[in-house]
């Protein structure tokens, strides 16, 4: 046994969110030295399942719907759900109660956060910038939105934009955490330069909610979206959120009303008139299935400090460093990730020239992470189901995969 796999040993005895793992249905590990079944490093693509889900949507199925039917709009709360599941997201980054709504996807929340700010920026301001190394739908939707209300749009990295604000800017879409690469960028003191000027700051926290604190209220970020089936764990198409700072409600206005974020909804009235606070960012008739599977998989975050499940992500993804530079052959592969714990997020991406093959590979010996083209092999690290022993095994599995 060498010393790294007794030091992961070590490490799962006293890890305090070592319980949680429990709370997750999971592949069973193997005690075989050769097979790594049961390790998934991809929940910065799919969450596992939370064990409680799966009875907590058959009771959606089968009594609130299937029984009581119209009655749940009220009596199982069906009609407050985008509201009130948004007010369990809201601590998780950084939110108080009443700045979050949950609906849609993340990209329509994208354009209705992105649409809403330059509204609000005004008609001077006929910039907007985008992060040029964003996840592709947000370029899509910023590229539409510049479109749509008459801006020009300008791609920027993240470390060019305070040089690139100016009087002209309305807005800055920006990812927290760059999808490819697990980058973290500084969403306090980029926050603090757009509004210094004069603009308006969106954030995508996509691959931060759940991962990491983000804190939107300490930092005065102006609105936020991001998904809920990664790190959050709220299952497949899940549906995503929107934060708009508490400030800002009375002046965010949507491109999307809908009936759902009228004042009045049931009065049927031919003019719109917008809800007050977060509702104002509802749309449609919510998706009640997918909207309750999420509220039950949010549970398992009762009890369970951000702050923790960061300095875990930060040990998780050190360890793996360290064991993929002791067991993998020197040169064969390339870390994109930032070292420094400042800049990264929950995952590592290694840089590797057959990185699909690579990867096919690994899944096939129970070791499952994603590739992302063309060369990038990404490894996602959940604190809440991730142990320190699935590392040591998936870099030992990494190095024999790799010859």
């Amino acid at each position: 046994m060498s010393e790294l796999t007794v030091r992961a040993e070590k490490l799962d005895a006293v890890d305090e969110l070592a319980v949680k793992r429990a709370e997750f249905v999971l592949d069973a590990a193997s005690d075989h030295e050769a097979d790594a079944a049961g390790i998934y490093l991809d929940g910065n693509s799919l969450g596992a399942l939370p064990a409680i889900v799966p009875g907590r949507v058959e009771d959606v199925v089968r009594r609130q719907w299937g029984e009581l039917r119209i009655r749940s709009w009220e009596e199982s709360g069906w009609w407050t759900a985008p509201e009130r599941i948004g007010d369990r997201i809201a601590p998780l980054v950084g939110a108080a109660p009443g700045q979050v709504v949950v609906g849609d996807s993340t990209s329509v929340n994208v354009f209705k956060a992105l649409v809403g700010a330059v509204r609000m920026a005004g008609d001077g301001r006929d910039e907007l910038l985008v992060d040029a190394t964003t996840f592709p739908t947000d370029g899509y939707i910023a590229e539409s939105a510049a479109r749509m209300t008459g801006r020009t749009l300008r791609p920027v990295t993240p470390a060019e934009v305070p040089g690139a604000l100016g009087d002209r800017t309305a807005a800055v879409l920006l990812n927290h955490v760059d999808y490819r690469t697990g980058r973290l960028h500084d969403l306090p003191a980029l926050t603090a330069a757009v509004h210094e000027a004069g603009a308006l700051a969106v954030w995508d926290l996509c691959h931060s909610a759940g991962a990491l604190p983000v804190g939107l209220d300490e930092h005065g970020v102006d609105l936020a979206v991001g998904c809920t089936y990664k790190y959050l764990n709220g299952g497949p198409g899940a549906p995503a959120y929107l934060y708009v700072r508490r400030e800002l409600q009375d002046r965010f206005d949507s491109p999307l009303p809908g009936w759902n974020s009228h004042a009045e909804p049931f009065g049927m009235r031919s003019g719109y008139e917008p809800a007050s606070g977060a509702p104002r960012g509802r749309v449609g008739t919510p998706d009640i299935l997918s909207m309750l599977a999420l509220e039950a998989a949010l549970e398992v975050w009762d009890g369970v400090p951000v702050e923790a499940v960061r300095a875990k992500s930060l040990a998780l993804t050190d360890f793996f460093l360290e064991c993929v530079a002791e067991y993998v052959p020197e040169g064969r592969v390339e870390c994109l990730t930032p070292v420094a714990h400042a800049e990264r997020g929950s995952q590592i991406a290694l840089r590797c020239d057959d990185a699909g093959e690579v990867m096919t590979r690994l899944i096939e010996r129970g070791v499952v992470g994603d590739f992302r083209a063309p060369d990038v092999l990404r490894f996602g690290f959940t604190p809440l189901y991730v142990g320190f022993a699935d590392v040591e095994r998936a870099a030992r599995v990494l190095a024999r995969t790799l010859g």
